[in-house]
């Protein structure tokens, strides 16, 4: 392998790597799956190894490419490192950042924010990433994350917001027909929408003086926006932060008088990006905005 090494190549090789298929890595880097698996074959060309042996549409590493692995993996943090100090060093506000928070927050909470920046700001683009996960961005998959846990990364710097108040909600409707729960131990006649891992539902609620029984999990979804409409809909009832369930007048919130709920809300970029111009408007204008919205 000469001097002018294919970082493409190198990616895709990665990518495939970690990914176990194709697929997989195209649709994490952006491409065609044709699109990559010519870049890694070029990559096993000019090598002049197989890095992979395909079994049906699975892909499993060689020992060659066991070994090139090890050291790709240092070459592409390199390369990653030397891309995030380019852009912490970057000082023009015009150019393109990553957002990602969850869905519930991506839609009724960001554009509201956002709207403040685009006068600042009128060249940057702010690309929302609405998912549920945890977004590595060590890894370039987001620039700035709105997290509900403080990251233990090193290499990440995380600024408490505050803590948001939140509430059990359930529709007029089902509430008209199963009635209106007054304390706590009333929960364990309704039903409860599951917002993924009902297991960690429990223990989160629990701490906070709410029990629930795996058995009143009827209904739920990965997608808060999704559990939010099953909520609306009647299916039974949700927890949601009050500032978001604010908008829907037609969600009554619960158990006002009793065990407050709370959850705290962390901002996070890398350290290096931090001292990014167009970064470092956006992390503080997120963090003065979502602020004021616990307050």
């Amino acid at each position: 392998m000469d001097g002018d090494f294919d970082w493409t190549r190198l990616r895709a090789f990665l990518a495939t790597a970690e990914a176990g298929s194709l697929s997989a890595a195209a649709r994490r880097l952006g491409l065609t799956q044709p699109t990559l698996g010519r870049q890694v074959s070029a990559l096993e060309q000019e090598l002049g190894l197989a890095l992979f042996e395909r079994a049906g549409r699975t892909l499993h590493l060689t020992d060659a490419g066991h070994d090139v692995l090890a050291e790709a993996r240092g070459m592409g943090e390199a390369a990653t490192r030397i891309a995030l100090i380019a852009q912490g060093r970057a000082r023009s506000l015009e150019g393109r950042i990553k957002l990602t928070a969850s869905d519930m927050m991506s839609a009724h909470v960001l554009p509201d924010i956002l709207l403040q920046l685009r006068p600042l700001a009128p060249k940057l683009r702010v690309d929302i990433i609405a998912a549920n996960d945890i977004r590595d961005i060590l890894a370039r998959e987001a620039d700035i994350a709105i997290r509900h846990v403080r990251p233990s990364e090193p290499d990440l710097i995380a600024r408490l917001v505050g803590d948001a108040p939140a509430h059990f909600y359930g529709s007029r409707d089902y509430l008209a027909t199963r009635g209106t729960p007054h304390t706590p131990d009333d929960l364990a006649t309704h039903d409860i929408i599951s917002f993924g891992d009902d297991a960690r539902m429990i223990e989160a609620l629990a701490a906070w003086g709410l029990p629930l029984s795996p058995h009143q999990f009827t209904t739920g979804a990965t997608s808060g926006i999704a559990c939010w409409e099953l909520a609306r809909k009647g299916f039974g009832l949700a927890p949601m932060s009050d500032d978001i369930a604010a908008g829907f007048p037609d969600m009554v919130p619960l158990l006002t008088e009793g065990p407050k709920i709370t959850f705290p809300v962390w901002l996070v970029t890398h350290r290096d990006l931090h001292t990014s111009r167009r970064i470092r408007l956006v992390f503080d204008l997120l963090a003065e905005m979502l602020s004021e919205g616990l307050t």
